[in-house]
């Protein structure tokens, strides 16, 4: 009878359990829906997960038939923004889960761990926080997993070495530290390791040589350090090896191509290698990339590349490569003729010193970029290059060449770049240029290169760049040129053209850059330039022009840069000017200008050496070695004047009245929530002595987070879970005590959100602190040379704006302008949003103080101190200027202005100043952007504009600087430039 029952009983029970099974599975889905549509209830998934249907048809669901399990689900590319229901966890039969490119945020739930079947998580490009839960590791049966491009956190752990079958794991573009653990060498089935763009250090792990079936490994863009591996190139599966932009030292060893037939792929560039190219990289016979530029490596380039028949690429710039024989032709690259598919060859900037051989003429027409720059070649440039008939860009920019252009290159019909400036070229531009219908980019600059340029450029309609300054052109402008309607950028500075200007110019309404300086141009400059909207930097100085300055500049909207000193203009500034919001460069001296400068818009920020020279010219404002403008006004213009100002006056003063009485009533409401003043300091007991030192554990090495000339400041944690920096002065020093009385004023005085805010202090006899607001992310300086730690190019312009706008604030925000003294990147902290906050108010200044000759003959720091300021102890707006220009410099150099690099005659200014405008990439930090990224070009640019701007901070004179409000409009200009060009601030 029971067996009966048993029989009868057994289908409804796994009928049941399947029942509960799939309702178990539905209500953890369905969790997951009411995360997904909140807010959304348009989404796909809204109405396609319908209760009334079995999970099975869901989008994206896939189950094993029988029983209906759940065993994938792929909700990938849906654009879905929620947490991740812990829930998840529930679907035990699952075997796939991919969530990748949506914006899932929050943390990782442990509850993942639960899903002893998964053999394959996807989350990439979401934006998870947090750790990766150890629980991870226990997932056994996991092969690939997937976490790149998410915002996950800490060190990566040696657990990771429990998953005894992955194949896959895919970490980069998060925020892991630390270094990679050993424990990955126990991954014996790893095929695909990739951890690149986090903020990893130290060494690579001897244990990935034991990594028998890996076939590719990224670790690009951190800070790893020490020598790659030698066991690494063993792993005969390798097929590719991308490490750029590390730290990596040591050499390539000299068998590395033996044991790695299957290689394809050879990234190591922006290290600090050494040593010489292996010849055995050829065995390597696979290889169709190989990119190690801006290393150290030394020694010739192997002939033996040219036995790599697949290769595509080759990339070995800013090296100390050499020639075979030095002054002799350059045999490497007719070995490198022998590479069929070669189409990219880079080997600028090194010390080859030889000669372009005749062979040049051999590549394939697969040939697409040529670029030997910088490399000290010497000889003519050979006719056979007109063979590379499918080249697009040549650059033989920066080298010693001579003889003349070839006439050849008119066979070179795909050309779109040719850069030849800085050379010893002479003769005439060949009329064969003109037969170059792609030719978009033409540079001969700053050669010997003589005569009229041709006719015929006007019918190279493709350009869009053309550069022909210091040389010997002479003879009048052909006409043609002006038909260049989709030119963006010309110079023809520093020859010795003449003729009248053309009005035609104006047809080059998409121009941005225009340099006609130091010619013989004579004429009036025609109305019609107004109509050049686009145009960003005009120069006309030192010419012959004669007339007045047309009103139809004021509507050239975009300049920024005007020049038109060194002529014979004459009349009066056109007040139409003052409408050029960006204008900040404007440059009128030496002409017979008269009457009175403007002074307003930004005629305001203009200095008077940019009007000297002209014998009519006056000002309203104080300007040296310039008249101030006579009032010739009638006698009742004067009466009516002074009713007017009578009346002003007398309701300015009912103004200030209700302002004051107000003013007054709101402050003593308020009286007791403000910081006392320096002189009411020691009644303040809000923080004791012990509680401090509680805090701070006892003020020990560990909660020390930095110390400077007169304090230290210490991390307090607070029993509440409030943290705070603590600033301990240092009363033993002369200045300790000082230092604090004029911080606790200055602070309790400014309010400003780029500025450390104070929260209390703490004062007695022997014992002075401040309680500051902690900045979470330390330091300037530490995120600049820390390892691990790095900004992008937007992250410094806004970490910059910042640090302006405060320095804005000081100087023209305040009753009395304010100076800081002792700007440096160890005084400007970030808070947990990155935001730019200065620090460190102890040897400010309040224009007009008694002391500020002693401080600033003792206190502030070398490197970024104003010459006037050292030399002679003048204070003044000016100094924090010329420091901020400083700052800017190191910002974007990594160099600090006392690197072992500079001294004698050469500083950071003089360096930079050497490089402006052409060689920026040979200042900018390395680390910033790489040459073959998208918009290198148009980042370079912008990062230029930051370094004039830092050098016109930093002129010698206090009175030609500009002051910090329109240091801070330029600055959120370029800001608006890089936006405007990449499209969107991500990335930048």
């Amino acid at each position: 009878m029971a067996i009966a029952s048993w029989l009868f009983l057994a289908p409804l029970i796994m009928c049941w359990s399947t029942s509960f099974a799939i309702t178990s599975e539905q209500s953890t889905l369905l969790a997951l829906k009411s995360h997904i549509i909140k807010g959304n209830s348009h989404h796909i998934l809204a109405q396609n997960w319908s209760e009334t249907a079995s999970i099975c048809t869901w989008m994206g669901v896939t189950c094993a038939s029988p029983p209906d399990r759940v065993t994938a689900l792929n909700i990938s590319n849906m654009e879905l923004t929620a947490t991740l229901p812990s829930l998840l966890g529930n679907l035990s039969s699952l075997v796939s889960l991919d969530l990748s490119n949506n914006n899932f945020y929050g943390d990782l739930p442990e509850d993942l761990s639960n899903l002893p079947r998964l053999r394959a998580l996807n989350l990439y490009n979401n934006s998870f926080t947090g750790f990766i839960p150890l629980s991870f590791f226990n997932l056994s049966n996991l092969q690939t997993l997937i976490v790149a491009s998410n915002l996950l956190r800490g060190n990566i752990p040696q657990q990771i070495g429990n998953l005894s079958n992955l194949k896959e794991f895919y970490g980069g573009v998060n925020r892991f530290s630390g270094s990679i653990p050993t424990g990955i060498g126990r991954l014996r089935m790893l095929q695909y390791l990739y951890l690149g763009s986090n903020m990893l250090q130290g060494p690579i792990p001897e244990e990935i040589s034991t990594l028998e079936n890996l076939q590719e490994i990224g670790l690009s863009n951190n800070s790893l350090s020490g020598p790659i591996p030698v066991g690494m190139f063993n792993i005969s599966t390798l097929r590719i090896i991308s490490m750029i932009m590390n730290n990596l030292s040591g050499t390539l060893p000299s068998t590395m191509g033996h044991n790695l037939p299957n290689l394809e792929y050879l990234s190591l560039y922006m290290n600090n290698l050494s040593g010489r190219i292996p010849d055995s990289i050829s065995n390597s016979t696979k290889l169709f990339q190989i990119t190690l530029q801006r290393n150290k490596l030394s020694g010739s380039i192997p002939h033996s590349l040219g036995n790599l028949k697949l290769l595509d690429c080759l990339h070995l710039f800013g090296n100390q490569l050499t020639n075979d024989a030095p002054d002799q032709d350059l045999t490497f690259l007719t070995s490198l003729t022998n590479c069929p598919k070669l189409r990219d060859l880079i080997v600028s900037y090194n010390p080859l010193r030889g000669r372009l051989p005749p062979s040049i003429g051999n590549f394939s027409t697969s040939l697409r970029r040529l670029y030997i720059s910088g490399c000290m070649l010497i000889g003519e440039i050979p006719d056979h290059i007109g063979n590379l008939t499918d080249l697009n860009n040549l650059d033989l920019t920066d080298n010693d060449l001579s003889g003349f252009v070839p006439t050849t290159i008119r066979g070179m019909l795909r050309l779109q770049g040719l850069s030849l400036s800085k050379n010893k070229l002479q003769g005439p531009l060949p009329d064969n240029l003109c037969d170059m219908p792609e030719l978009s980019h033409l540079k001969l600059g700053q050669t010997l290169i003589s005569g009229p340029i041709p006719n015929c450029i006007g019918n190279v309609t493709s350009l869009r760049m053309l550069h022909l300054n210091s040389n010997r052109l002479n003879s009048t402008l052909p006409w043609s040129i002006w038909s260049l309607k989709d030119l963006l950028e010309l110079d023809l500075s520093s020859n010795s053209l003449i003729g009248n200007l053309s009005q035609q110019i104006e047809d080059m309404k998409v121009a941005t850059y225009i340099n006609l300086s130091k010619n013989g141009f004579t004429s009036t400059i025609p109305d019609a330039y107004g109509s050049m909207n686009n145009l960003m930097i005009f120069s006309l100085a030192s010419n012959e022009l004669q007339g007045s300055i047309p009103q139809s500049l004021g509507k050239m909207i975009s300049l920024v840069s005007l020049d038109l000193s060194d002529n014979a203009l004459s009349g009066e500034i056109p007040r139409a000017l003052e409408n050029l919001q960006f204008l900040t460069y404007f440059n009128v001296s030496f002409n017979k200008l008269c009457g009175e400068i403007p002074s307003g818009g930004p005629f305001k920020n203009f200095s008077y050496s940019l009007f000297a020279s002209n014998e009519g010219l006056c000002s309203a404002l104080d300007f040296p070695c310039v008249d101030r403008c006579k009032n010739k006004k009638k006698k009742n213009g004067r009466r009516i004047r002074f009713v007017v100002i009578v009346s002003v006056t007398v309701g300015a003063l009912l103004i200030t009245s209700f302002s004051v009485l107000s003013w007054t009533t709101r402050r003593r409401r308020r009286r007791a929530s403000e910081l006392p003043s320096s002189h009411d300091i020691k009644v303040m007991e809000r923080f004791s002595y012990q509680e401090l030192k509680q805090a701070t554990d006892d003020f020990s090495e560990g909660n020390l987070l930095g110390s400077g000339s007169f304090a230290s400041v210490y991390l307090a944690n607070f029993d509440d879970g409030i943290h705070f920096a603590v600033k301990v002065f240092d009363l033993v020093r002369e200045y300790g005590c000082r230092s604090f009385e004029r911080e606790c004023y200055m602070l309790s005085k400014l309010r400003h959100r780029n500025l450390t805010k104070v929260i209390s202090a703490c004062s007695n006899h022997d014992f002075k602190a401040l309680l500051l607001e902690y900045m979470q992310n330390g330091s300037l300086e530490d995120w600049l040379y820390c390892d691990g730690l790095f900004l992008d190019i937007m992250q410094r312009i806004n970490v910059m704006i910042d640090v302006a706008s405060a320095l804005e604030y000081l100087h023209h925000g305040c009753v009395k302008p304010v100076i800081h003294c002792d700007l440096k990147p160890s005084n400007v902290l970030l808070d947990k949003d990155m935001v730019g906050h200065i620090t460190d108010f102890g040897i400010t200044k309040l224009l007009g103080e008694e002391d500020s000759v002693v401080h600033t003959q003792t206190l502030a720091t070398l490197g970024y101190m104003a010459p006037e300021y050292g030399n002679e102890g003048v204070v003044s707006s000016a100094c924090d200027v010329y420091s901020y220009g400083i700052l800017l410099m190191e910002t974007f150099t990594r160099k600090q202005p006392t690197d072992d690099m500079f001294g004698g005659e050469l500083s950071l200014r003089s360096w930079i100043d050497a490089m402006l405008p052409n060689a920026v990439n040979q200042i900018v930090d390395s680390t910033l952007m790489r040459e073959e990224e998208e918009h290198y070009t148009e980042k370079m640019q912008c990062v230029s504009s930051i370094f004039a701007l830092a050098m016109a901070c930093t002129v010698q004179s206090p009175k030609d600087r500009m002051n910090m409000k329109y240091v801070l409009t330029a600055l959120e200009k370029i800001k608006l430039r890089i936006i405007s060009t990449l499209g969107s601030i991500e990335g930048c």
